[in-house]
């Protein structure tokens, strides 16, 4: 739909309005991996995890005793991490991904942050895993899998760039879509009424006051077009045992595989 064309349907059929957002909101546009992605890919060993009604892909990569999850954003999906998984590996860790519910592999169809941040604590308990590797949306589903299970502890966590508030992912939508102020209200309290959460209340700074973490490290591009630095540093100001690295030169995406980046990621883990 044409902006202007929603602007007219956000006052006479706002209904309409409302689902169309709800749908970008709920289905996930997945780019296509480069061919070296997929390569890395065919090198895990595959399992399929059954979950309300999806069938979620995973990924494991065996290594030694070191036990690392990799959680992609919002919009991505394992292979993503596909030059990260290669260094992993030189250092001997043995990798757990999954592509998220509708997400890369795994089987489509409607879905929430909160069934991706639902799975993100279960196989965090599942796999055993003491470090994490998250990279956008995929640190507000860590952090609040952590808040929501405080029996979960890790030792090492890295966030390759993070978000702070969920609204500001439905500002983004509802700027993209252009609708009211009305019709983003109505949105709202769809998403609330079908999470049984307030969107208000999903803020990644407000989790990592209470998350069972030893350490973290935030590497965020100063010049992120997707999501500006300023939610990372708004993070860190409540986060004690984190640091937030700033660079620049990579942007929101290829910060995945950039080298440096990697190789400073791969430090941080290995400190003491």
């Amino acid at each position: 739909m044409k902006r202007k064309a929603i602007k007219i349907l956000s006052l006479l059929a706002p209904n309409l309005v409302v689902n169309f957002a709800y749908k970008m909101i709920t289905t996930p546009q997945i780019s296509k991996l480069r061919p070296h992605e997929l390569d890395i890919l065919d090198t895990a060993v595959k399992e399929i995890y059954p979950y309300k009604g999806f069938d979620i892909q995973c990924y494991i990569w065996t290594g030694g005793n070191k036990k690392i999850l990799l959680v992609h954003g919002w919009e991505g999906q394992a292979g993503n991490f596909a030059d990260i998984i290669l260094r992993l590996q030189k250092e001997n860790y043995t990798i757990y991904a999954f592509d998220g519910p509708s997400h890369g592999f795994s089987s489509k169809g409607k879905t929430s942050l909160m069934e991706f941040t639902e799975l993100v604590g279960i196989f965090i308990d599942k796999f055993e895993v003491s470090d994490i590797i998250s990279h956008s949306f995929g640190g507000v589903a860590t952090t609040y899998a952590l808040f929501a299970n405080q029996n979960l502890k890790i030792d090492k966590y890295i966030l390759i760039t993070t978000p702070d508030k969920f609204i500001e992912r439905i500002d983004y939508v509802a700027h993209q879509v252009g609708i009211t102020k009305r019709v983003k209200s109505r949105l709202i309290q769809r998403l609330e009424k079908e999470t049984n959460m307030e969107v208000n209340l999903l803020n990644v700074s407000e989790f990592v006051k209470q998350i069972q973490v030893n350490k973290a490290w935030i590497f965020h591009d100063i010049a992120d077009k997707i999501i500006p630095i300023t939610q990372s540093r708004a993070v860190l100001k409540n986060w004690k045992n984190a640091e937030l690295i700033e660079i620049t030169g990579t942007g929101h995406f290829r910060i995945l595989r950039t080298p440096w980046v990697i190789d400073s990621i791969i430090q941080k883990l290995k400190s003491d």
